[in-house]
């Protein structure tokens, strides 16, 4: 056997497609940079993390936030991006205006590619996440920064300051977002009533798209938003346009949904189950 593989002709140097996850941690394992690991190893990628934030969480709720200095989420992203490199982004939970600094120095400073851009700012519990002075900075320094922007209702609300009352207002409020400087929007409606979900995507490409599928029925939805914009960022790393990689990404959080929803973990929203179709690390040639 050892003089078989000595024999065997050298493969050529690969890597694996590399997704890093700027965002806070969740310690019951179901939102956060948590989520998000277990999605890009289920889609297939690499994931590496530049902690912003330590949570105490479970599924009842959030009990605590600790801050990371700001000097320190640099070095992290500082020691992943110059040793290991960046496929795709995704920024989650930025909750101070000297933190979203930083992450607009790394992403112009490294040419980050693929940023995906979840602007975390309330938790499934109903928890506050974001200081009330960081949306403008996070809005001016990292709208434009991003390819796309995934808020759902409640955070849109909050960016465009007013409510967004049903289905036919979502065209309305995500050309509203547009205008605030984002590349493309993803506007979620999950949390519109109905036995139909429908999101909105809204590039100045001239995209225009709906979204739609049937609500299914849980109490496990904790992390939802984390694990879209994680999927989405690791199917851009992959090489899909964003259309595509929107959709696929919404198909794998369906499938999360659907297989987690009969599961009880906690006592409060649950997570998803991210691992219910887990595929092979992908591999590209190193260059």
């Amino acid at each position: 056997m050892t003089q078989a593989l000595s024999d065997a002709a050298p493969q050529a140097p690969q890597r694996y497609v590399r997704v890093l996850s700027i965002a806070g941690s969740d310690s019951g394992g179901g939102a956060g940079i948590q989520a998000d690991l277990k999605t890009f190893a289920a889609l297939g990628c690499y994931g590496m993390t530049a902690i912003t934030a330590l949570t105490a969480q479970n599924t009842r709720g959030v009990s605590g936030i600790h801050g990371v200095p700001p000097a320190f989420l640099k070095a992290q992203i500082q020691a992943v991006v110059e040793d290991i490199g960046v496929d795709a982004v995704k920024l989650g939970m930025l909750h101070a205006p000297e933190v979203v600094d930083v992450v607009a120095w790394a992403i112009d400073h490294y040419r980050l590619p693929n940023v995906v851009l979840d602007p975390v700012m309330v938790a499934t519990s109903g928890d506050r996440l974001i200081a009330a002075e960081t949306v403008q900075v996070l809005v001016r320094e990292l709208f434009p920064r991003a390819v796309v922007v995934t808020p759902n209702l409640d955070e849109a609300a909050l960016l465009i300051g007013h409510a967004i009352d049903g289905i036919d207002a979502l065209d309305q409020a995500a050309d509203e977002l547009l205008a605030l400087g984002a590349q493309a929007v993803l506007l979620k409606g999950g949390h519109l009533p109905g036995d139909e979900v429908v999101d909105v995507l809204l590039g100045r490409g001239g995209v225009r798209k709906r979204l739609a599928s049937a609500r299914i029925a849980s109490r496990n939805l904790h992390g939802t938003g984390c694990t879209l914009s994680s999927a989405i960022a690791a199917h851009l790393a992959l090489g899909l346009a964003l259309p595509e990689a929107v959709e696929r990404a919404r198909a794998y959080v369906l499938g999360a949904m659907a297989t987690g929803a009969s599961v009880r973990i906690g006592e409060g929203h649950g997570p998803l189950n991210h691992g219910f179709a887990p595929v092979p690390t992908h591999r590209l040639p190193l260059l």
